[in-house]
């Protein structure tokens, strides 16, 4: 959604966080998968409604089913992020939903395992997604790049033990492949868009 519907207070603004929704703007966070509303401190979808929220995708009926929703009587913009809400009305950013994984169960963060991959000091980036697996759900793979003095000196199980010592057991890549470079989008980030693609083309 490009509409701006939050903004960190310049008198009391929190690190880590995207601030306070706008007036005249509500914001919920929800389960992704049941719509429900969530409590304080629960990671869920990012709902928004307002006066900036758009009423529809022009001749697309079938992406604004998608992107809209009605509760207590109100038309919600999904925004397909996953956040939580402090006690003070602060959000947090933690994730797209399309970035998920679900493994055996789990809902894991890609996000959170590259956060812990960009610590290892041999690592200079790397992108996390989830491959379809009969058994579990989604296999956890993590793409690394490594800096370019390490290359070839850094094994899979090398950064395999580094998150384990770093993640919980079900958040660890089981799939770890090297390559030098991966796709950026245009601010500079790891395009997970273009990894999801690669992997529907093998």
């Amino acid at each position: 959604c490009s509409a701006v519907s939050h903004v960190n207070p310049l008198e009391r603004p929190k690190v880590g966080s995207f601030g306070v929704p706008l007036p005249n703007v509500g914001a919920a966070v929800v389960d992704h998968e049941t719509g429900e509303y969530l409590p304080l401190g629960e990671v869920g979808e990012l709902l928004i409604e307002g006066p900036n929220i758009m009423k529809g995708y022009w001749k697309r009926p079938e992406d604004t089913k998608e992107s809209l929703i009605e509760l207590d009587g109100k038309t919600w913009f999904r925004t397909g992020d996953l956040v939580r809400m402090d006690e003070e009305g602060y959000f947090f950013f933690y994730d797209r939903k399309k970035d998920m994984i679900k493994y055996k169960g789990y809902s894991v963060f890609a996000r959170e395992i590259e956060e812990v991959l960009h610590q290892h000091p041999k690592v200079k980036t790397a992108g996390v997604l989830g491959v379809p697996d009969p058994n579990v759900g989604q296999l956890i793979k993590a793409i690394v790049v490594l800096e370019t003095d390490a290359r070839g000196k850094v094994s899979e199980e090398e950064i395999a033990k580094y998150c384990e010592e770093n993640l919980a057991h079900y958040k660890v890549p089981k799939i770890i492949e090297f390559r030098g470079e991966l796709p950026k989008t245009d601010v500079g980030k790891v395009s997970h868009r273009e990894l999801r693609e690669e992997l529907e083309e093998e």
